[in-house]
């Protein structure tokens, strides 16, 4: 097999396209288009489907991009350790994060990332909907209970709760159903099962505001429209100051923060280097400690 001709092939499918791969890498389109044809006729297999507007990988492409673009990169990172001397971490390391953790933990998480290893050029996009990491081009991704996909790998490195809050002054009712503030789409009463000091209570709840992000709803609860159903994570220190006070703890599943990574051999040192600084801020990783280091 020529490695030239895989090399190409792993370009076009990462770009998702011959022109996109012919700029990104500075080869001629019609290049391109001549080596993976070479490769596709000496495999004896289509790699791509090819539409009148979109390049479209076949089951077998998608396999073929998975392992060869895992193998090549590490053949990067190598050649390149080799040539320098060392095996420090260096390239481009590309991160798909849940909104919530962006926006509270991970500005804090990149630079320090950066700072430790300055030759890795880390790219984060935040992003709650589930990614496709080959297609997509992603190394690493933070997930939220995960769905299981025999296609990745990964560790959980978090672990939170989900508590009702409200504002001080305001009283759980007993049997009327209270107004509240909820991230999702306004419908009929809903209801939080919690636990509190004598017992298990049903909350009845009438959803008078929605909001698209949890720091939107923590921010609308202080200011008393009603309770919010919130990682405990986020709301520890507005508790702990007497912003809010805690009404109960929701039973349920726990909320876990995985990171993903395509299912390989060799693990990138990039990927490795950045799983080892999640595990050093958080060796724990317990809903306190994400507080105290975004509070810090």
């Amino acid at each position: 097999m020529d490695l030239l001709s895989l090399s190409d092939f792993v370009t076009v499918a990462r770009h998702g396209g011959f022109g996109r791969a012919a700029r990104a890498s500075g080869r001629p389109k019609a290049t391109l288009s001549r080596r993976v044809a070479e490769l596709e006729a000496s495999l004896e297999i289509r790699l791509f489907e090819r539409g009148s507007r979109m390049l479209k990988l076949t089951e077998e492409g998608r396999a073929l991009h998975e392992r060869a673009g895992a193998l090549l990169t590490e053949l990067e990172e190598t050649a390149g350790a080799i040539a320098s001397g060392g095996d420090r971490p260096r390239g481009r390391l590309r991160m798909s994060v849940p909104l919530l953790f962006s926006q509270t933990a991970m500005g804090k998480l990149a630079a320090g990332f950066a700072l430790k290893y300055p030759e890795v050029r880390l790219e984060v996009t935040t992003e709650d909907r589930p990614v496709d990491m080959v297609e997509e081009g992603y190394d690493l991704v933070i997930r939220v209970n995960p769905d299981p996909d025999e296609t990745l790998v990964g560790r959980p490195f978090l672990r939170d709760s989900l508590v009702v809050v409200a504002a001080p002054g305001l009283a759980a009712p007993v049997e009327a159903v209270v107004p509240g503030v909820i991230r999702g789409t306004l419908g009929e009463t809903t209801s939080w099962t919690m636990t509190t000091s004598t017992g298990q209570t049903l909350l009845k709840v009438d959803p008078v505001l929605s909001l698209s992000s949890m720091t939107m709803v923590r921010d609308a609860v202080r200011m008393g429209v009603g309770p919010g159903l919130l990682p405990l994570s986020l709301v520890s220190h507005d508790l702990a100051q007497g912003k809010l006070v805690r009404w109960g703890d929701v039973d349920g599943p726990e909320t876990v923060l995985w990171a993903l990574y395509p299912s390989r051999r060799l693990l990138s040192k990039r990927v490795a280097a950045f799983l080892d600084h999640l595990k050093e801020a958080f060796p724990s990783g317990t809903a306190e400690e994400l507080a105290a280091y975004v509070g810090e």
